[in-house]
């Protein structure tokens, strides 16, 4: 194996991996399991009442999770109708939930590999590459525990992170004509936009980056950018204004959620949920499992990505009986979230020189300031919903901003490929270290075929 070949052999084994891990937990593991996964449950079951012959939506009666858009429900809730069709049974809420549940795993799993092909794809474009075949782009994504536990659940951000590939490609692909006005592309952008805003509230800080990046554009650009995003945006509101119309009609707010909340104030959260403590940083390098780190903004959110703070997938509590044993997953997570460290850091750094690198580009413009339009936009969130255990610090909820930090990273290290290929090939060998060693917290810990 030479060294040029060293980056072949790592990219076919991930691939490997990413496909054994993705078949596994549809066996391992049931999406009733997940995050509000029984509220999520019964808006499919409501969709599944009045399907096909209407669309109605769940009100707040039906499910605590009635604000989320549609669009990640309508796979599960089909194959609900399919299912009654095919089965005899007393109950056919109960009994299809099983079925769809692994239909939607099946569906977002699918969705989950053609969201990594498409990024390849927009990455050779950006690279100007003459192979598909990128082992840091793919590494480094594969890295995120949270995105097998995400894609695992009935969910809206899988959909996120499928259309912002979408989003990028659009990016890349007309940067380089200066976003000139073209009917098909502002019709493929609008749907992309659509899916967007239908897919979760999140997503609309994905939007952000482009009204600053546009308003300060260069004159002679200026024009052409305008009239491309403001087609856009207006076919994409055509397509999904519906649901928040919706949610205005019944609630008085486009912006809905199941608490209420006291108003955005710094004041809402103590100052350990800003920076943590000494004592929280001892817990999140030895015993990083709820509840040691209370409400604790960064190390929840730390302890969440690499591991599995609120134990919904890699182990149970120590009161139930199955599965992986809390107390001991808790010390192998303090191994993971150490090795982490380095994989942070290595983040970062890749994200700066990567942006030194190629500031001038629209498509970076757009990942750094989706990176932070993200990171403080959820913080936003999670100051104006104060919970005191930190329900709402989750990772999955802004999956979205982990991808885009690993897209923007792997830009530079694959370049360090062409740079120093000795140094590049020492980084995939130590991430592949991190990988193997992480394994376990990408797997479900249920037995096969486990239903509560």
């Amino acid at each position: 194996m030479t060294k040029e070949n060293f980056s072949k052999y790592i990219f076919f084994t991930i691939s490997v991996g990413t496909i054994y891990i993705l078949i596994y937990n549809i066996f391992h593991y049931t999406p009733i399991l997940g995050y509000d996964g029984e509220a999520h449950f019964a808006y499919v079951d409501h969709l599944a009442r009045y399907l096909p012959r209407q669309f109605n939506l769940p009100t707040e009666v039906d499910t605590r999770e009635f604000f989320n858009p549609p669009l990640a429900y309508i796979i599960p809730s089909f194959a609900q109708v399919i299912c009654r069709n095919f089965i005899e049974s007393d109950n056919f809420l109960r009994d299809c939930q099983p079925i769809y549940g692994k239909a939607t795993q099946i569906f977002q799993s699918l969705l989950y590999i053609l969201t990594i092909i498409i990024n390849l794809y927009v990455l050779k474009i950006f690279n100007h590459s003459k192979t598909f075949i990128n082992a840091s782009y793919l590494l480094l994504f594969s890295l995120l525990a949270v995105n097998y536990r995400t894609i695992s659940m009935i969910r809206g951000e899988p959909y996120i992170l499928f259309f912002l590939s979408l989003f990028l490609l659009i990016i890349v692909k007309n940067e380089k004509n200066n976003f000139r006005t073209n009917t098909k592309t502002i019709l493929f952008t609008s749907l992309i936009i659509a899916g967007i805003a239908l897919s979760r509230q999140w997503g609309f800080l994905l939007f952000l980056p482009i009204i600053y990046i546009t308003f300060f554009m260069k004159s002679e650009m200026f024009r052409n950018h305008l009239k491309f995003w403001m087609s856009s945006a207006l076919g994409g509101a055509l397509l999904s204004s519906w649901f928040y119309l919706s949610l205005f009609n019944r609630y008085g707010t486009f912006t809905k959620f199941n608490v209420e909340s006291p108003g955005f104030s710094f004041s809402n959260q103590s100052v350990d949920f800003y920076i943590p403590n000494i004592e929280q940083l001892n817990f999140l390098f030895f015993k990083p499992i709820r509840p040691y780190l209370n409400n604790q903004f960064i190390t929840t959110l730390y302890a969440d990505l690499w591991g599995d703070y609120w134990g919904y997938f890699s182990f149970t509590s120590r009161f139930l009986d199955i599965g992986r044993n809390q107390l001991a997953m808790g010390d192998y997570f303090a191994i993971v979230n150490i090795l982490s460290i380095f994989t942070t850091l290595a983040f970062v750094l890749f994200c700066y020189l990567t942006y030194k690198k190629f500031k001038e580009s629209y498509l970076i413009k757009y990942l750094m300031l989706g990176i932070f339009f993200s990171f403080f936009g959820y913080l936003f969130f999670t100051i104006s919903f104060p919970n005191p255990s930190g329900d709402t610090i989750k990772s999955t909820y802004i999956v979205q901003l982990f991808s885009l930090i690993v897209f923007t990273s792997s830009i530079y290290f694959e370049k360090l490929k062409i740079v120093n290929i000795n140094i590049y090939n020492f980084l995939l060998f130590v991430f592949t270290f991190i990988y193997f060693h992480n394994f376990q917290t990408f797997l479900s810990h249920f037995p096969l075929n486990y239903y509560p």
